[in-house]
Parts: structure tokens; sequence; C-alpha cells
């Protein structure tokens, strides 16, 4: 994994941010979408940007000595989740709302993620980013507000660069996956829909009110699992191809 690749995306990243158009006209929008659409803002709010906001699984000290070079782009990683939540914080206000402190589903979350360890973390983050990258995809098609689109506009963008991230971190056999064979895939599809079904559950209401449907979320985050594993697996082909075709240390002292 080329850590210098990714450490320059981020700086690249936090430097090109156009703010959305928070002064833009409101556009109307039935009370029952208003009142849905806003839990759903203040569930994302608090997701991003709450609690702990960083790495929390029980053995995250092991991790790091393991993978020392891993602490830059983590901390990196997550001060644009912390800005995601600066934005959704934003955009709870110019709905009306104020933030929360707590939900049920963040909270079992966060102790399921510290129970269970970085390795397990990790993967229920970037599930969790997938599926969200297909929430904001959504938002961004059927919300009839501006600055909400130029919102999404901002995440999706981050987000897919995330989700770029856990691919080089997997395909580098940096989370100790070997094999990335039937049961890897069969695993990323089964969690990816355990995640979107609990996002389903919470902001379906928000989705629905404003015009997406049930099929249309499902699909989503469906190709974009698919994809994700397509290319994983074919980034760790050419990382083994190359690896193959380096010269071994024995070939160098052999010639020398």
């Amino acid at each position: 994994m080329n850590l210098d690749t990714w450490i320059n995306h981020f700086a690249r990243n936090g430097k090109n941010r156009p703010e959305p158009n928070w002064n833009a006209p409101h556009q109307p929008i039935a009370p029952n979408a208003h009142a849905a659409l806003l839990s759903s803002l203040q569930q994302f709010e608090l997701g991003d940007g709450g609690g702990p906001a960083y790495l929390i699984g029980r053995d995250l000290p092991n991790y790091f000595e393991d993978h020392p070079d891993m602490k830059q782009l983590v901390d990196l990683w997550f001060t644009e989740e912390e800005r995601h939540s600066q934005l959704l914080g934003k955009a709870v206000k110019r709905f009306g709302g104020k933030s929360i402190e707590g939900h049920w589903s963040f909270s079992v979350f966060c102790n399921v993620r510290k129970f269970l360890g970085v390795k397990f973390e990790l993967y229920a983050l970037l599930l969790t980013e997938i599926t969200s990258n297909n929430y904001y995809k959504l938002l961004r098609k059927y919300a009839p507000d501006e600055a909400i689109k130029g919102m999404c506009d901002l995440i999706i963008r981050d987000e897919t660069g995330h989700i770029n991230f856990h691919r080089d971190r997997i395909a580098s056999r940096m989370d100790g996956d070997y094999r990335l064979g039937v049961f890897w895939a069969t695993k990323m599809h089964v969690l990816a829909f355990l995640a979107g079904t609990m996002l389903w559950i919470n902001h379906r209401k928000a989705l629905v009110s404003l015009g997406a449907s049930t099929r249309e979320f499902y699909n989503g985050f469906r190709d974009e699992t698919a994809r994700f594993v397509n290319v994983t697996r074919k980034r760790r082909e050419k990382l083994d191809a190359k690896q193959q075709l380096a010269p071994s240390d024995k070939n160098i002292n052999e010639v020398v």
C-alpha cells in the first residue's frame, strides 16, 4: 500500500472543499418529509462527529504497533469524518433543528466496535461508508434543497475516497485477509446487507418521504458492494503479479 499516495490525497482533499450555499432559498418540503429528514440528518451528524469519532477497538494499541504508519492515515480519515459532521450540523440548523447527543443505534454500534476489535471495526466502518454513500446519493437525487445537494456532493466525494482507501488497505493485506475468495466475498455481501438494513430501518422515512424506494436503496448498496469486491480482488491480483515479478533477495545475492 502506497501510504504517501493516500496522505497526499487527504491533504489535497482538505484544501478543495467548496462550501454548500447555506443561504440558498428554501424549497418547499412536505411537513412529514421535513420532520423525517431532520431526524435523519441529526443521526448522521452524531454518527460522524459524536462519541469517540475515532477507532475504538479494544486492541487499537496493538494494531498501531503492527502498522505504525497507519496512524497518520487514520487521523486524516477521521478529520474528514469530523468535517462531515460539521456540514451535517449546518444542515440540521438549516431545517430548524438542534444536534442530538445520543441514539440507540449509535450506542450499539460503538459498543460492538469496541468489543470485537479493530479488524472488525475497520470492516464495520467500511460497510457503513458503502451504505452511507448510497444514502447520500439518494438524498442528493431526491432532496429539493440546493444546500443539501451541495453537502451531499462533498460527502460523496470524500466517502468515495474512503472506500478506495479501504480497498487498497485490504488488497495490500494490511488487515490479515490473505485470501479474497468466495468466503470473503460472501461475508462482504452479508455484512453489507446487515449494515444497509440497519441504515434503512433508521432512515427509511426520510428517503421514502422524499421519493426514494426500498428497491432503489437496496440495489444501490448491493451494486456498490459488488464493485468494491471486484475491484479489490483485481487490485490484489495486480499486487501479487508485481511481487512475483520482483527479484527476490536470494536472486539478488546470486547475481552479486
